[in-house]
């Protein structure tokens, strides 16, 4: 065994724990449908968490290059995934939390920040990750380094309008599917 796949082997268990609740989380909607009303802000977050788990165990692959793994590397490594799985656990209601009917307007709205708090933490490892271990520039990240002034601002103003939670939501699963798309599809790289 490769010390590439002695290491991949956590990282894609806790990639498949993140998976498996938005999974389970899904599928509990679809379960309870009658008693669950929709929010479509909070809906989008759930399918760009989806997306980044995906994306993120996709390019796990690049990491296949990397002869010598120290324990450093590794712990910084493994960060990136165990913020995507916290996001992920926290997307959805635990069952103590849960009511008879689920209205995921005001659980988003009461959790918002916690998703922002998360997210900027994933732009913040993102970017260390692109600056140390990819060697891209902070001039290379120019999407990193807007959302690392944006989710402070929106943690600290809190804004409320639904139009600028729709449009953050699409904003984002847009650039991340673009991404996705361009790298993978179109740009071989």
């Amino acid at each position: 065994m490769s010390p590439f796949e002695y290491v991949s082997v956590l990282i894609s268990i806790i990639l498949g724990l993140g998976i498996t609740q938005i999974v389970t989380g899904v599928a509990d909607v679809i379960q309870n449908w009658r008693n669950v009303k929709l929010y479509l802000p909070h809906a989008l977050w759930i399918v760009f968490v989806f997306f980044l788990h995906i994306q993120e165990w996709w390019v796990l692959y690049e990491m296949r290059t990397i002869t010598t793994w120290k324990l450093p590397v590794f712990l910084f490594t493994i960060l990136y995934p165990i913020a995507l799985f916290i996001m992920a656990r926290l997307l959805f209601p635990t069952p103590a939390n849960s009511t008879a009917e689920t209205n995921f307007k005001p659980f988003y709205f009461s959790n918002f920040r916690k998703y922002f708090g998360v997210a900027f933490i994933l732009t913040i490892l993102s970017v260390l990750d692109n600056l140390v271990l990819s060697s891209y520039s902070l001039s290379e990240q120019p999407v990193q380094l807007m959302l690392l002034i944006l989710f402070p601002v929106l943690i600290i103003k809190e804004p409320r309008q639904p139009w600028m939670h729709i449009s953050l939501a699409i904003l984002l699963l847009a650039l991340l599917l673009t991404s996705m798309v361009l790298v993978d599809w179109v740009i071989k790289v």
